[in-house]
């Protein structure tokens, strides 16, 4: 719990007091936002604002989980720094897509078969990785599609080793690029993306911290008479150390992102943000929660994937002004604070429904 608490809160001093020397070292070094010219007119006020910003929130993440263990004499975990991983290297691939659109000067960076095969290569050495057993004989992973805990009928296994494996990979693919990408979609104005994802991240430090708690495993696991429902989960206090730590760090951040932002997370940001959130979620056996706790990012994924069916199928007619969603309401007339601020409360409601149906299944399990 120390550590947790330490983590949290050295990451969110480090982006709290150090984001405005990174803006300033982004500004010198010409890594300044690209707007669209078909988007909103009052987003073109933004061009030449600092990008890339992704990169001070995962150094700060990652500092505050390290620090944060030095200081509490933890040990660090496999499952923590597979979270890490994805983070780092679906952040790298933003990166790649940030820097060509900064040099280029222009909106699109890799192209969008690239930027899927760099995220389908950091999701695949993942899953490898995720399911090497440790000295325990113990995997970070399972290769059981997971609700609120492992499917036992859903087990990929059931298909033979090979290919029990291969569709596993797979799953975990589709789960990597569809949360990474979702994140990126709902990055589209001033703190939108970075406070849906405070609530997100949120989430994973409650149910790593309950499932420590209630955890088949280890000292300070659930009673007897509780443990047919006790979570099979690899080092989930540390799932939940690394989630504050990623917290803390967004909150600092939100500081200098929020409107008018000072500083952009870029895709370097947005697909780290998602990868996170995409380990987190299989890790901790909680893999179709992640419609409730990324909910928001589902939405915004949605409306674009809607908009672009309807206009090949009616030959140009369109459902929103504009997609993703938060552009139909700006160009409605709303504010852009007030669409920030309301899509926060529809993503706090999805956590809070996606927490609620993780605590409602242990209390009604039976054996």
């Amino acid at each position: 719990m120390v550590a947790l608490l330490i983590s949290a809160a050295i990451a969110m001093a480090f982006t709290l007091f150090l984001t405005p020397l990174f803006i300033r070292l982004f500004n010198r070094i010409g890594w300044g936002q690209f707007i669209r010219d078909d988007g909103p007119q009052t987003h073109h006020a933004k061009r030449g604002t600092p990008t890339m910003g992704g990169i001070v929130f995962i150094l700060g993440a990652v500092t505050g989980y390290f620090v944060g263990h030095l200081i509490a004499s933890e040990p660090i975990s496999r499952p923590a720094l597979l979270v890490i991983f994805m983070m780092v290297g679906l952040g790298f691939v933003g990166f790649i897509d940030d820097f060509l659109k900064t040099r280029n000067q222009r909106s699109l960076g890799l192209g969008g078969w690239a930027k899927i095969a760099g995220q389908v290569v950091v999701a695949a050495i993942f899953a490898v990785l995720a399911l090497i057993p440790d000295g325990d004989g113990r995997a970070a992973a399972s290769t059981a599609i997971s609700g609120v805990r492992d499917i036992e009928w859903l087990d990929l296994m059931v298909f033979g080793p090979i290919l029990g494996l291969v569709l596993f990979g797979l799953w975990v693919v589709v789960i990597s690029v569809s949360a990474s990408n979702g994140v990126n979609v709902a990055d589209g104005l001033d703190g939108l993306a970075t406070g849906a994802s405070i609530l997100a991240m949120s989430a994973y430090v409650f149910i790593g911290f309950w499932q420590k708690n209630q955890s088949c495993f280890g000292v300070g696991g659930a009673v007897d008479e509780d443990l047919y429902r006790c979570y099979n989960v690899q080092e989930p206090l540390d799932l939940a150390i690394i989630a504050a730590a990623i917290t803390g760090s967004l909150i600092g951040f939100l500081w200098w992102n929020t409107s008018p932002a000072q500083i952009f997370m870029g895709d370097t940001g947005s697909l780290g943000l998602g990868g996170a959130l995409a380990a987190l979620a299989i890790l901790s056996r909680t893999e179709l929660l992640l419609v409730f706790t990324g909910g928001l990012f589902l939405i915004v994924t949605g409306s674009v994937i809607l908009q672009r069916v309807y206009f090949k199928l009616t030959k140009g007619k369109r459902i929103f002004l504009m997609s993703p969603l938060h552009h139909h309401f700006e160009l409605k007339g709303w504010a852009e604070i007030t669409v920030v601020v309301r899509f926060w409360i529809i993503a706090g409601l999805f956590v809070a429904a996606g927490i609620g149906i993780f605590y409602i299944e242990w209390t009604t399990s039976q054996p």
